[in-house]
Parts: structure tokens; C-alpha cells; sequence
């Protein structure tokens, strides 16, 4: 998802901004030149503006508001130019900032009475071999209680929690990293695909997107074993699960594709005309939500495989539902959206 640039704005300023491995049309939403606009789908009645949305509160988070999760009481959001993460307090509408390190990246996770932030440091190419670390916070004291020395394998990326260990892959030629809560030490690395950089846990395995190679990996969470890899759309990037699937947004053409947990295959690449860098995808309420700059909401019913809604307009790149509501980072405006769902 991140602040993503040009290749000239990356010679001139790139240690201010973080940039991942892939070409300037992977990188994330947040850069400030021009982009095409997505198409969007087609089909009549979908399409909405998303100045028909009015939101129950407004986040102001100074910088690039970016990658979410969310725990029982609060709602996170990092914040890679402050190196802060933001935690939002859905009862009161008021957020904290937490220091965790410079430039959190690649995704949240929360688990363990923690929230798990990889962390890209000032190296602008962390896939040239930059390791600055994974941070903890206590969710209880709101507080920084310790740095792992990990490798992130790629600024636009992913972390996971599973039942008894948190999962981030640490190198771009392919590795994933299982780290134990315990003791705050990796316990073991596997091999997936190269270019494997988000993941997510499902059914007992962790589901790891390659968009380089197209591909999903599945992990055995108790074995450590490579069970499957499973072809999808082209470049996938973003991964979430639900509905007994993983499901990815593909930054090659624009679908998002629904791998069936139980029979590991692909089920089908569902139309939702949101190609190119940037976005996040989620599961919540039901269905699956995409977004990414210019479309910044699209919902998607898991009973038909089909774009039910898609908002058009300013805002979105990072999305998940929770506490009634939707929540939309919108990185360029500098905020985050919280929507009841009631009035979707």
C-alpha cells in the first residue's frame, strides 16, 4: 500500500519515501503524480459517487495515514513518515500516537495482546538488503515493548497472527518467517515463492500472495510445510480471507481472486475493474471489500462473486470493517473514515 513514486522522484527523495521492488505501475496509491483512472466496473446500478457518503467520524492523521487492523477495543492505522502508529478509539472518535520506529510498512497484525508492525527504516529499498526490524505494542499500555530484528521483504505487503505465532516474509527471493510470541525470536523460515510479499491466516494455514509469480502459497501452520501453490489473476498483491477462501486483489488487471480453502484451487477471478499500484482488500460484514485510489470502495458478495457496489471519488488505500462500521484510510487526504454500514 505505501507512499510509492516515480523512478526520477525515487533518484532525487527516495530515502524519504518508502519503494518496493516492483515497477512504477506496482507502486503504492500514495504517490503524488498522476495516474490513470481505473475503469470500474460496468454493470448498471453499481456505481456510486462517494460524495453520497457522509461519515460517523473523521480520523485526522497528519502524514500518510496507511495499513490497518483491528483489535477488540480500537481500531490501528501506521503512519510511515511520523513513525507512528495511530490507535482510534471507535467510542469516543479520538486517536493516540505511539513511536514505533521509523517508517512502519507492509501491513499490521494483531495477536498476542499486541499489535505487530514491520518497520522499512530509512533505507528506501528495503529489498536491497535493509533489516531495521518488527515492532510490538502492548495494546493494553499503548507502548512499544520490543523490536525484532527481522528483514522486510517488501514495503507493499503483508504480516499475519495464527493461533500461536506471527508470520512475515522477510526476503523478496522468498522466505517466510515464523516468529514466536514467546520469545520475540524467529523459530523458523520457510521457502515460498519468490516475490512473495503479504499473507494471511485461514484453516489452519498461511495463504502467501507472489505477484511476481501470480501465484498462492499455502503453509501448513503446524508443520511449517509447503502444502500447496495455487495460479491466480496476474500480480496479486493484497490478501484477506472469508467465506471458507483467500482472496487476493490483483494488481494486474484489476480482479480479485477466490481460492477455495478446503479444495486449494481457484474458484474464480471476479470483474472489479480496480487495476494498478496502491489498495488493500478485506473481508467484513458478509463480504469482501477492495479499494485503491480513484475507486476507493468496492464490495463484493461472496454468494455471487460479483461487485455489488463500488464507490468512485477522492480517498481510500487501506480498508476493513469492524465495530459497525467501514473504515477507509485515505492516505492522500490525510485521514480516516469511519462509515456506518448501516448507511451502505
Amino acid at each position: 500500500m505505501r507512499i510509492k513514486r516515480t523512478a526520477i522522484v525515487l533518484a532525487l527523495a527516495g530515502f524519504l519515501f518508502g519503494q518496493d521492488a516492483a515497477p512504477p505501475a506496482q507502486k503504492k496509491g500514495g504517490g503524488r503524480g498522476p495516474r490513470a483512472k481505473p475503469p470500474g466496473v460496468s454493470t448498471p446500478g453499481v456505481k456510486r459517487e462517494m460524495s453520497t457518503i457522509t461519515p460517523a467520524a473523521v480520523y485526522s492523521i497528519p502524514g500518510t495515514p496507511d495499513w490497518q487492523v483491528t483489535t477488540a477495543e480500537a481500531q490501528w492505522v501506521s503512519n510511515g513518515p511520523k513513525n507512528t502508529l495511530h490507535r482510534m478509539d471507535p467510542k469516543t472518535n479520538e486517536s493516540l500516537a505511539i513511536e514505533v520506529g521509523k517508517r512502519p510498512c507492509s501491513g499490521l497484525a494483531a495477536g498476542f495482546g499486541s499489535v505487530w508492525v514491520p518497520l522499512c527504516g530509512d533505507r528506501p529499498n528495503v529489498e536491497n538488503g535493509a533489516k531495521p526490524g518488527l515492532a510490538r505494542v502492548d495494546t493494553k499500555t499503548n507502548r512499544l515493548v520490543a523490536t525484532i530484528p527481522v528483514g522486510v521483504a517488501n514495503s507493499e505487503g503483508g504480516i499475519a497472527a495464527s493461533l500461536d505465532a506471527v508470520w512475515l516474509t522477510t526476503d523478496i527471493k522468498g522466505v517466510l518467517s515464523r516468529i514466536d510470541p514467546a520469545t520475540n525470536k524467529v523459530a523458523a523460515e520457510i521457502e515460498v515463492a519468490p516475490g512473495s510479499v503479504a499473507c494471511v491466516f485461514a484453516d489452519d494455514a498461511i495463504w502467501v500472495s507472489s505477484p511476481e509469480k501470480s501465484v498462492v502459497t499455502r503453509v501448513d501452520a503446524k508443520t511449517n510445510k509447503v502444502t500447496d501453490t495455487i495460479p491466480v489473476g496476474p500480480k496479486p498483491r493484497f490478501i484477506t480471507a472469508g467465506a471458507g477462501s483467500v482472496w487476493t486483489l490483483n494488481q494486474g488487471d484489476g480482479t480479485v481472486s477466490r481460492v477455495d480453502t478446503k479444495s486449494r484451487k481457484l474458484v474464480t477471478n471476479v470483474e472489479a475493474g480496480i487495476p494498478g499500484g496502491g489498495g488493500e482488500i478485506a473481508f467484513g460484514d458478509g463480504a469482501v471489500w477492495a479499494t485503491i485510489p480513484q475507486i476507493p470502495i468496492t464490495r463484493i458478495d461472496p454468494a455471487t462473486n460479483t461487485v455489488v457496489k463500488q464507490w468512485e471519488g477522492a480517498g481510500g488505500d487501506s480498508i476493513r470493517v469492524a465495530f459497525g462500521s467501514v473504515w477507509l484510510s485515505n492516505l492522500r487526504e490525510q485521514n480516516v473514515w469511519r462509515i456506518d454500514l448501516k448507511g451502505m
